[in-house]
């Protein structure tokens, strides 16, 4: 079973916040909605507010972060 859904229109949830795993770059964000959903944590592009959302896991958002925190992920 996957664990990921899709929320069509990111734009109608408030409290979105820039993720800490986010570049410096103002033009390039990803935004997180701590607490909303029970079953997951809401990912969005800031560059497009009214496009979708993903919702990960909370297993699948623990791996991703620790991959990052790990260098797995060959971030700039």
């Amino acid at each position: 079973m996957t664990e990921q859904h899709i929320i069509p229109d990111a734009s109608t949830l408030k409290g979105w916040r820039k993720s800490s795993y986010s570049g410096g770059n103002e033009g390039s964000c990803l935004e997180v909605l701590d607490h909303h959903h029970a079953h997951g944590l809401p990912v969005r592009d800031s560059k497009a507010p009214q496009g979708p959302a993903l919702v990960f896991g909370r297993s699948a958002w623990s791996s991703f972060v620790s991959a990052v925190r790990e260098s797995e992920l060959g971030g700039a």
